[in-house]
């Protein structure tokens, strides 16, 4: 059984790497995706220290049913590394927002359903946020809002989390220590979680291998993480002082094992942000795509059949 398990992912991350590539420029900044499939458009963004290849078990299965685009976040696997700048605003979930819909609009895609991770799932919440009318449904992975995270950090959290406040410390110290052995960093924080490296197919891994040793990824990294500390929470206040709520379908999943829902109440925390919202937690960490992918392709056909629905309808 083992045998015939290994053989089936082989043959579905070979399927999903098969997906012609793209890429576009948006204010110099290379974006680099994949395209597959067919019916309502669905974007897929990744988390950190990973590229779009997180989602090789789960975005074959959903080309069936939807017209997939999986993007690398500017500073992460083949997208552009743009120069740090004093605001850490190149880095800014706002801005990486603008490369998603940027991508989705070369595609010829104005509204579209997004799926979204770790970093990618902050980059979701700021895109929704800031064009409420290019989002139609939201399915966010192991997070909580960036700005409650941060604020009702505990012990346990921030010894479970601790890279967040490693990459944040002022250049060029955590930039150093990362470029100086990349494949020892991507394996420590991804092996460093409840399942170890097991749920990592080996190709993939070495995929995120390859893109951590690309000139530029370690000060990218830490940039991404400087603007969540700074510019972004700024942009999270903004929303909460004017009163801005997201008000589209939102769930949110999160893994039982991981240090999310343990430290969090993630429902609740996203209530406070949305006006529908529901959720539950997998039976696994961190790395829901990989962990968990036949609950969680389940969750996403049944939270995103409406947009299925609505474009057969207008495609008949």
């Amino acid at each position: 059984m083992a045998g015939r398990a290994q053989r089936t992912i082989v043959a579905v991350t070979a399927s999903f790497l098969s997906l012609p590539t793209f890429d576009i420029e948006r204010d110099g900044v290379r974006i680099h995706g994949r395209i597959g499939g067919q019916g309502a458009p669905l974007l897929l963004l990744h988390g950190h220290p990973q590229t779009h290849a997180i989602w090789h078990r789960v975005a074959p299965a959903l080309a069936e049913k939807f017209t997939v685009v999986a993007l690398d976040l500017r500073g992460y696997g083949d997208s552009g590394r743009p120069a740090a700048d004093a605001e850490h605003a190149v880095y800014s979930k706002r801005e990486m927002a603008l490369d998603a819909l940027a991508a989705m609009r070369h595609h010829g895609f104005d509204r579209f359903g997004v799926l979204a991770h770790d970093r990618g799932a902050r980059v979701a919440h700021r895109l929704a946020m800031d064009h409420p009318v290019a989002v139609e449904r939201m399915l966010l992975l192991d997070i909580a809002p960036t700005l409650a995270m941060y604020e009702q950090t505990s012990e346990a959290f921030a010894k479970a989390y601790w890279h967040w406040f490693f990459l944040i410390q002022p250049p060029p110290l955590p930039e150093a220590l990362i470029a100086s052995d990349p494949v020892r960093y991507v394996r420590s924080v991804m092996g460093g979680r409840h399942a170890g490296l097991a749920p990592f197919a080996p190709e993939v891994l070495a995929e995120y291998e390859r893109c951590a040793a690309i000139a530029g990824t370690a000060e990218s990294i830490c940039e991404d993480y400087r603007a969540s500390a700074t510019i972004d929470l700024a942009h999270d206040r903004a929303d909460i002082a004017a009163g801005r709520q997201l008000a589209l379908p939102l769930r949110v999943l999160w893994g039982e094992h991981g240090a999310v829902g343990k430290a969090f109440d993630v429902l609740a925390l996203w209530r406070e942000r949305a006006a529908d919202v529901s959720g539950r937690a997998l039976p696994c960490g961190h790395y829901v795509p990989e962990e968990a992918p036949d609950e969680l392709l389940a969750e996403a056909l049944a939270f995103f059949s409406p947009l299925q629905q609505a474009h057969a309808g207008a495609n008949p």
